[in-house]
């Protein structure tokens, strides 16, 4: 697949990636936790040259979300962008290769087999 495409929960704001991501990884951050609401983020990470993006979206701090519906939709980092595997409509292929900050990960969340894994950032 060379095409991945998805929107906000209303649809207002619709995405497509034209290529492979870079990376596909999980992050257990707490302030990746306390954006998403959820035990942890999920990612697939795409060159922003890659990802057309439609519609009217509100950010803060690089973290982007549809204003109708409030659906955490993608973030940008640098020359990056984060699309959220939730947020995909055929991400189902995209597996998790790593997990980023583990020591703050829930007690009650397993690794993924075969995901590297790094106490904090990949650097």
């Amino acid at each position: 697949m060379n095409q991945f495409t998805g929107t906000c929960l209303c649809g207002a704001v619709q995405f497509t990636a034209s290529e492979q991501p870079l990376r596909i990884g999980i992050c257990h951050c707490r302030d990746c936790r306390r954006h998403h609401g959820a035990a942890f983020y999920a990612a697939a990470v795409f060159d922003r040259h890659a990802v057309t993006i439609t519609g009217t979206y509100a950010a803060h701090a690089g973290r982007a979300f549809c204003p109708e519906c409030g659906s955490s939709v993608f973030a940008r980092c640098g020359d990056e962008i984060e699309l959220h595997l939730g947020a995909l409509s055929n991400g189902e292929t995209l597996v998790p290769t790593y997990e980023l900050w583990t020591e703050q990960r829930l007690p009650w969340v397993q690794p993924l087999p075969a995901a590297q894994q790094f106490a904090r950032g990949r650097d």
